[in-house]
């Protein structure tokens, strides 16, 4: 069964971070580079007026080359930095790199202008250029420790993770003292999948730096795949030799929750929340475990606490305030959390909220109304708004509206794959099956692990009864990158009642439908377990699916198609 897609903002692009990130550095060296007295000539003046006129203009190549050249030609390291931060913003790399060494010539007290040239070398994946840059960001001994932090987070992109993992042993190997060095070995380690050296880096550092947390936490998610028994034995301990340790307790209450020993993981909460002295942050994480746990009578408690603890994002908790109250249906205070959303990067998804509320009162035209009402939308938030009312018009069967409303906006904005998604589950309700087939294979293509892409082009041939081998293999494919999903395995067994593997096809389904009582989950086991025999648990089986989804038209014509 294909999912329905979640409407989220598009992330930021990482090629647009590489050098507006904070950076995991203690501190920002202060320079002593003293800038020079530009001459302002004649050409100097036309070249820097050129240069904005460009970048304004969106010609970033431009803009860049034109602030190079004053740079070079100046020696004025603000140059250098316009120069590369435009680059980088325009994608030109080239431009960038160079841009970035002069930087680093001409200020290198600069750590922000050598971890620019870093951080763009070892984003287009060129680690052997990028390491005499990072040997010189260990240098110092006062940044060293930090620094090595910093890898971590650098180098976490990088597909190669041995090639990382060899790099960091090598930067590391004149520092045998530093706990830091260990720590970061460890962790390049643990994403190399090589655990027990991973391990013995922290026993390492654990004997370097004792009660560490940092490592600690690292510890623990290494442990996690031997047993969540160990982790659970080990954060103890950790906790009653060092008390205030409260992210590692945060992940004890966090696995315990998992785990549902809800008492144990009421306790540590308590423990954790009288240690933090009124810190909002750990209000804010209380009340998400505790909402993830469906407890929300505390998880209000925990909210309303960081709100007077004056949470710097009080747009958020009006959110989460607003979820919780829609999953109690209590939509009129769900609506209330909602309206005190009136502005920022929240408001989007606190009308979208009230939209949702609006159309389970069957109001989808009143729902429409409040997504239409908003403006001044950047593209990408227009893409979600448009997404959230072709989803509203499906709910309402309007769907050659829904159609034609994403056909349009494929033609005219940016095609991000959640957006081609939604069009190709869209043209596959109008019947358009060529333009679903299409544009599922095309999101396949542009964004190789779009689990959802799998999963709907494969139910969909087997649910056409076509191409059968290959609807499995897509179908394996999401499988194996989801392997609990209940939408996947209802597709699985689908496919696998499709090709004849009745015994094959119930396991599958009826793993989905014990994960998600979903009705149409329901339908699907029903119809194989009646092709089975099984008339009276086929029947049963719809039957208590329909008191809980009375008008489900897929359980209802699925019963009727095998008992008129």
């Amino acid at each position: 069964m294909p999912t329905q897609h979640s409407f989220k903002l598009a992330a930021a692009s990482i090629l647009l971070s590489l050098v507006f990130s904070s950076v995991a550095l203690a501190e920002k060296s202060a320079t002593a580079f003293s800038a020079p007295q530009t001459e302002l000539t004649g050409e100097f003046v036309f070249k820097y007026l050129a240069g904005e006129l460009a970048g304004q203009q969106g010609d970033l190549t431009l803009a860049s080359q034109l602030f190079l050249d004053l740079a070079k030609s100046s020696k004025d390291s603000r140059l250098a930095e316009r120069a590369t931060k435009t680059a980088i913003y325009g994608k030109n790399f080239p431009t960038a790199i160079q841009a970035a060494d002069l930087w680093a010539e001409l200020d290198p007290a600069s750590i922000e202008a050598q971890q620019a040239t870093t951080q763009m070398l070892i984003g287009l994946g060129k680690l052997n250029e990028a390491k005499p840059h990072l040997q010189k960001l260990l240098e110092k001994e006062a940044t060293r420790a930090n620094g090595f932090l910093y890898l971590n987070s650098l180098l976490a992109r990088h597909p190669d993770k041995n090639a990382v993992l060899a790099l960091v042993q090598e930067l590391a190997q004149p520092y045998p003292k530093l706990a830091e060095s260990h720590f970061t070995m460890a962790h390049a380690a643990w994403t190399a999948s090589q655990d027990d050296l991973a391990l013995a880096e922290l026993d390492i550092a654990d004997q370097l730096r004792p009660g560490w947390e940092i490592s600690a936490l690292l510890r623990g998610q290494l442990l996690f795949k031997r047993s969540p028994e160990t982790t659970l034995s080990f954060y103890h301990k950790f906790l009653d030799q060092t008390p205030k340790a409260n992210d590692v307790r945060l992940n004890l209450v966090r696995l315990l929750m998992n785990q549902k020993r809800f008492d144990e993981a009421k306790i540590e909460l308590s423990q954790l929340i009288k240690s933090a002295n009124g810190n909002p942050d750990t209000f804010v994480a209380a009340g998400l475990l505790s909402f993830q746990a469906e407890n929300y009578a505390d998880s209000e408690k925990y909210f309303q606490q960081a709100l007077k603890a004056n949470y710097k994002d009080k747009d958020q908790i009006y959110l989460y305030l607003g979820q919780m109250a829609e999953k109690q249906k209590h939509e009129k205070q769900a609506l209330d959390w909602y309206n005190k959303v009136q502005s920022g990067e929240r408001y989007l998804d606190a009308r979208i909220g009230v939209a949702n509320i609006l159309a389970r009162s069957k109001n989808i035209d009143a729902a429409i109304k409040v997504l239409d009402e908003m403006e001044g939308l950047d593209t990408a938030r227009q893409i979600v708004v448009i997404q959230a009312k072709a989803g509203l018009l499906a709910q309402d069967k309007r769907d050659q509206e829904a159609f034609d409303l994403l056909d349009k906006t494929v033609k005219n904005l940016p095609n991000t794959p959640e957006l081609v998604y939604d069009y190709a589950m869209a043209a596959e309700r109008v019947n358009q099956l060529d333009i679903a087939e299409t544009q599922l294979r095309k999101i396949i293509q542009f964004k190789p692990d779009f689990i959802q892409a799998y999963n709907a082009l494969g139910y969909s041939l087997a649910d056409r009864n076509i191409k059968l081998e290959e609807a499995k293999k897509l179908i394996e494919i999401a499988l194996a990158l989801s392997p609990n999903d209940h939408f996947i395995l209802d597709s699985m067994g689908w496919v696998q009642y499709r090709l004849g593997n009745l015994q094959q096809s119930v396991e599958y389904l009826r793993q989905a439908y014990n994960q998600q009582a979903d009705p149409e989950i329901a339908a699907h086991l029903g119809e194989v377990l009646w092709q089975q025999g099984k008339h009276d648990e086929a029947t049963k089986t719809w039957d208590t699916a329909l008191q809980e989804h009375p008008g489900n038209e897929v359980l209802m014509n699925t019963k009727k198609k095998f008992k008129p």
